[in-house]
C-alpha cells in the first residue's frame, strides 16, 4: 500500500493479539514500526521477530520515545492497548480508574502529543482499538463497556473536528477475537464473543481494506453494522434483547 509504504508506524499493546497482528502487517507493507507493550520482554520480542523497534513501556507515555525512535516523525499511530475490565455496577473504583486510563485517556495523551506536529504538516493517521463494546456493549463488563464508548466518541470527535485539516482517524471495533483479552472475558465472552471469534490478522485486513477504502469505522465482524442500526433504531427492544441475554448468562452461571 502505497499510503503505508515507508511510513513511520507506532503500535501499542504489541506484545500479542490484534497489536502484534497489526504490527507484523504494517512491517510487512513497508513500514518503519515501532512496537510498545507495558511487558519488555513481549516488547523486544515482537520487535526482534518482525524487525522492528522495541519500546516498552506505559502506552500513555510513549509517544515522544517512540517519536524519537523512529527518526523524529510518526505517521501513523495505533491506539491498541486495552483493558479487559470485567465488573458490574459495582466494580471498584480502582476498576474503574484503570479502565479509563488505558481505555480512554492514553488514546486523549497520544493525540495531545501528535496533533501539533500533524496539523502543522496537514497530514495524521489515528487508529483507534476500540470493539465492539463501543458500538454496542457487554455483559458483565461495564467498565469496559463504558470506556470503549468512551475511545469511540473521541474518535469521532477528532475526526469531525480535524479530518479538513489532513487527519485520518480509523475505529476498529472487532467482536470476539481469539486472544487473551477474550479469555479474560470469562463466561461472558465464552456465550457471546467465542462463537463468531476470528483471528488477529483478520482484523489487521480489516483495518488496511479500511485504509484503502478511507473508512472511519472499521467492522471486522460485518454484522456488528445491523446490530448498530437495530440498537439505534429501536433502542427498548435492542435493550430488552440484550437484558434476555444477560438473564441467559446469569441462569448459566448457577
Amino acid at each position: 500500500m502505497s499510503t503505508v509504504q515507508g511510513a513511520n508506524v507506532v503500535v501499542t499493546g504489541a506484545g500479542g493479539g490484534i497489536g502484534a497482528a497489526l504490527a507484523r502487517r504494517f512491517v510487512a507493507e513497508g513500514a518503519r514500526v515501532a512496537v510498545n507493550d507495558i511487558d519488555p520482554g513481549r516488547t523486544k520480542a515482537i520487535a526482534d521477530e518482525i524487525g522492528a523497534l522495541a519500546v516498552p513501556g506505559d502506552a500513555s507515555a510513549v509517544v515522544e520515545e517512540a517519536r524519537d525512535a523512529l527518526g523524529g516523525t510518526v505517521d501513523i499511530y495505533c491506539a491498541n492497548a486495552g483493558l479487559a475490565s470485567p465488573g458490574d455496577g459495582f466494580a471498584g473504583e480502582d476498576v474503574w480508574a484503570a479502565a479509563w486510563d488505558v481505555n480512554v485517556m492514553a488514546h486523549v495523551r497520544a493525540a495531545r502529543t501528535l496533533l501539533p506536529h500533524w496539523l502543522e504538516r496537514g497530514s495524521g493517521r489515528f487508529v483507534s482499538t476500540v470493539s465492539a463494546a463501543g458500538l454496542l456493549t457487554m455483559i458483565g463488563a461495564a467498565p469496559y463497556s463504558v470506556t470503549k464508548h468512551g475511545a469511540l466518541a473521541f474518535a469521532e470527535w477528532l475526526s469531525l473536528t480535524y479530518r479538513h485539516r489532513g487527519l485520518k482517524v480509523h475505529a476498529i471495533c472487532p467482536q470476539g477475537v481469539r486472544t487473551d483479552m477474550l479469555t479474560a472475558a470469562g463466561s461472558a465472552g465464552e456465550l457471546v464473543l467465542a462463537p463468531s471469534a476470528i483471528e488477529p490478522e483478520d482484523v489487521a485486513d480489516a483495518l488496511f481494506e479500511g485504509i484503502e477504502a478511507d473508512r472511519f469505522l472499521i467492522l471486522p465482524h460485518p454484522e456488528v453494522a445491523g446490530f448498530h442500526q437495530a440498537r439505534a433504531a429501536e433502542p427498548d427492544r435492542w435493550l430488552a434483547g440484550m437484558n434476555h441475554l444477560q438473564q441467559k448468562w446469569e441462569e448459566a452461571g448457577e
